[in-house]
């Protein structure tokens, strides 16, 4: 005998013996009351103890125990005793109003326990509708959940449940491995039923007034426009269920599921649609940059090209010169607006990766040093006045950092950007390029691990509060940059350098930041996480 058949049989031995129990109490009191009070008063005592046994007992068993608890006492405390003669006409009509009595109350008493019983069912639905939403709204992915309703829905019949739910689209046509399976497996024709229940959304089986000759509630995972699966509940021989409201309540659990998948669908969409609308914006904005931004070093291309072409024999050779000068520095500032506008588009895109090596911060910095020296000393020449225009430019080294582990070319060109724009906007200022140690000052898992920070300071006017972080998007110039020079040109840029830094950074596991410096100036600090080096035995054992 199983756990679930043997608990309902020994409440009702436990009900019975109560039962027995308070009729025995009652006829014992009124043996003992018997020519102490009159027999309408002893009368009164049955009728309670049939009201008090009407509470453990059904309907049918309080009546019979009453109709016999009536009869004992006619037997028992009737004159003539023990005998079911009865003299007298007010004995008959107190033994008839006793039955009466006894049958309202057991009548009473079973309506008042079924409508208990029904109260504490709902009550425990209603528990278990809430317990279940309120787990399908705590999830982010609800087809996690479907064990959870198949066991729920497995709860409530002691048949077996099958249930399908879809992992994505409904397939064109029925295909098992587009869904997920739960219980036992389903035969040829139950799977039929499950895949047109889950396509028509419409529930199947008895009381639905569709196929009311099935033993069987197909009932479909409804959503607002759509179904998302479908459940299989057996029902007994007879075909009818054993609880009132019972298909009503599987059906809201199936509904509050198919609620759940169609929300995540909807989610899905709309997050599609969100990144397709912000790779619209940002082609839109990067054409849009390229049409300002590359307007202004491609005419002075053509112009200088012009010049070289058509007035040839009436330039002497430093005019030439700084034609030439012209259309290189030009091209150079076009090629680095490419390339950021390309390495930001690149480490935008998932499953980007990155040529990593073991890398001297040293030698990234010598090289940026260099290349640096080399576009301003051909600006100078270009200018005329090589002694005054480039700001001293230094950097310094903290002594003994160990290896990058790095892609030489990304770091390369993110030092690049920052010496430019801190030429640019420095003010004249002294620029230093800056290599250290130091722990991740922010509270969370990294706090306190080691990093190489490379920063680029410079004693300018800075950056003001407002566009610290606005600074770092796309297409974004700070209010400095947007000013212009002191003579009234126009500062070139495309608002990508900056964006592709802390791209470039972020692709190396890293942050990139703005800080102010105390007395005045900027720093761009880009934050890498060290890595333990190879020795150089493992190094020998790389390919």
């Amino acid at each position: 005998m199983s756990k679930s058949s043997s608990a309902p049989k020994a409440a009702r031995r436990q009900d019975l013996a109560l039962a027995a129990l308070t009729w025995a109490s009652a006829f014992g009191l009124m043996w003992r009351l018997d020519g102490v009070v009159e027999l309408a008063n002893l009368a009164l005592l049955l009728v309670l103890a049939a009201a008090v046994a009407g509470w453990w007992l059904s309907v049918r068993a309080s009546l019979l125990s009453s109709a016999l608890a009536v009869l004992a006492f006619a037997w028992l405390f009737v004159p003539p005793r023990f005998s079911f003669t009865v003299e007298h006409h007010p004995h008959a009509l107190l033994l008839f109003a006793m039955l009466s009595l006894c049958s309202i109350t057991a009548l009473l008493m079973g309506r008042s326990r079924r409508q208990t019983a029904q109260a504490r069912l709902m009550g425990a639905r209603a528990e278990q509708l809430r317990a279940f939403s309120d787990s399908l709204r705590d999830v982010h992915e609800p087809q996690s959940l479907a064990p959870l309703l198949h066991q729920e829905l497995d709860a409530l019949r002691p048949e077996p449940v099958q249930l399908l739910v879809l992992k994505n689209q409904l397939p064109p046509r029925n295909d098992a491995e587009a869904a997920l399976w739960l219980g036992p497996e389903a035969d040829a024709d139950q799977a039929t039923g499950l895949w047109l229940c889950l396509r028509e959304g419409r529930a199947f089986g008895p009381g639905t007034g569709r196929h009311q000759d099935l033993k069987a509630w197909y009932l479909p995972l409804r959503g607002r426009h759509a179904s998302y699966g479908a459940a299989l509940l057996h029902l007994p021989a007879g075909g009818q269920a054993e609880e009132p409201g019972l298909r009503a309540h599987a059906q809201s659990l199936c509904d509050q599921m198919g609620l759940a998948l169609e929300r995540q669908a909807t989610e899905q969409t709309a997050r599609l649609a969100r990144d397709e609308a912000s790779s619209q914006a940002t082609r839109n904005a990067l054409l849009a940059a390229i049409s300002h931004d590359y307007r202004t070093p491609l005419a002075c291309i053509m112009g200088a090209a012009s010049s070289l072409l058509e007035q040839e024999a009436r330039l002497d050779a430093r005019q030439r010169q700084r034609l030439a000068a012209t259309i290189l520095d030009e091209t150079e500032a076009l090629r680095r607006m490419t390339d950021n506008s390309l390495q930001l588009a690149r480490l935008d895109a998932p499953g980007v990766t990155l040529s990593l090596d073991w890398e001297s911060a040293e030698e990234l910095i010598g090289g940026a040093l260099r290349r640096s020296r080399q576009r301003r000393a051909s600006l100078g020449e270009r200018e005329g006045e090589p002694e005054a225009a480039p700001p001293r430019l230094r950097a310094r080294v903290e002594p003994g950092l160990p290896l990058l582990r790095c892609d030489a070319v990304l770091l390369s060109q993110l030092l690049d950007n920052l010496v430019d724009n801190a030429l640019k906007y420095g003010a004249g200022s002294p620029v230093e390029i800056l290599a250290r140690s130091l722990p991740w000052p922010d509270p969370g898992p990294q706090q306190g691990e080691p990093h190489i920070v490379l920063s680029v300071r410079d004693r300018g006017p800075g950056v003001s509060r407002a566009w610290q972080e606005r600074i770092f998007k796309a297409f974004q110039r700070g209010a400095e940059a947007q000013s212009g020079r002191p003579d009234g040109s126009e500062r070139r840029g495309a608002g990508v350098g900056l964006a592709a830094c802390r791209a470039i950074a972020l692709a190396h596991g890293g942050a990139m930041r703005y800080r102010a410096r105390a007395h005045g100036g900027a720093s761009f600090e880009c934050w890498l996480p060290l890595q333990a080096a190879p020795s150089q035995a493992q190094e020998a054992l790389l390919p």
